[in-house]
């Protein structure tokens, strides 16, 4: 990947370098994408809208982990992302960190929509990851955010343990505590137990990480766009698993996908195990709502 991402010790010496010594914000309207951190639409005194993702000034490496996200997508030149402008951190008003980026106009589907996203998704997971890792095939150059959770991407020569070490491991062991003797038996088991359920791929693949259909939006082109990213190189069924943990994903989009990129036998028999990725860290970030589906998947893998 080329190009540094620029950060900045004030958001009005960012916009000063980006836009011009006289620009200025006028409206800061509270908008979507604000789950984890404060989003807004910024206009300024020239006309342009911006968007910008704030939160405290010691998270700025949720934004500097979500800028690699982003530029390692847009580095495959498959599927559109907004282009980041910079981020920064702020005294102001007690400190803040934040992230700026170009203002993504929604927009209406194209009738195509969800062939081509499904087209453009196959063709990053084909892309060149050579630039993604070092030391290894699977993992990133920088561990990053699973929504608020921390994510390990410590760069390794296989995807099952990495899924294992980098991905499993550390969500059981922040949820340890909804477990008990029995539980953590059957948890250790499907731990020893794993390779005989995921497999290797047949190549390394840059995920989005995160694919729920609220990260993926039609722009003003009517295309898809994927914003949030939680990036590694991985599998590439873990990304399809995604889309189907929450629903929102066409039909057409999985008719698409295989068509595209024939998947490897047998991905029914793993999706559990991707989704339980996901619902671990829904249960650490969210609660016990999501225990009795980690416990049923739990058990199926290590009965």
């Amino acid at each position: 990947m080329s190009g540094a991402l620029i950060e900045f010790s004030s958001l009005q010496d960012a916009l000063h370098t980006l836009f011009g010594s006289g620009t200025k914000v006028v409206q800061a309207r509270c908008t979507a994408g604000g789950d984890i951190n404060e989003a807004r639409r910024l206009t300024l005194n020239n006309g342009m809208h911006i968007f910008m993702k704030s939160n405290k000034k010691e998270n700025l490496s949720f934004f500097t982990a979500e800028a690699a996200g982003l530029a390692a997508i847009a580095h495959t030149g498959t599927v559109s992302v907004p282009r980041v402008l910079c981020c920064g951190t702020d005294d102001a008003q007690g400190g803040t960190s934040f992230l700026l980026m170009d203002f993504l106009e929604s927009g209406t589907r194209r009738a195509d929509y969800w062939e081509v996203l499904a087209q453009q998704l196959a063709a990053m997971h084909q892309a060149d990851t050579s630039a993604f890792t070092t030391g290894g095939r699977y993992g990133f150059v920088q561990d990053n955010y699973i929504g608020a959770s921390k994510q390990k991407n410590t760069p390794g020569c296989h995807w099952i343990s990495f899924f294992r070490d980098c991905r499993l491991k550390p969500q059981f062991a922040q949820a340890g505590h909804y477990f008990d003797a029995s539980d953590k038996k059957k948890i250790a088991k499907l731990l020893e137990r794993i390779s005989d359920f995921l497999v290797e791929p047949e190549h390394p693949s840059l995920l989005h990480g995160d694919l729920w259909s609220g990260n993926v939006m039609p722009g003003h082109d009517g295309s898809a766009w994927l914003i949030d990213p939680a990036v590694s190189v991985g599998h590439a069924e873990a990304d399809l698993a995604m889309t189907e943990l929450f629903g929102g994903f066409s039909r057409r989009f999985y008719e698409a996908y295989r068509e595209a990129a024939p998947m490897q036998e047998g991905y029914e028999r793993r999706r559990d195990l991707y989704h339980l990725y996901h619902l671990l860290n829904h249960l650490n970030l969210f609660g016990r709502a999501y225990l009795g589906e980690v416990k049923r998947i739990i058990g199926e893998y290590a009965s």
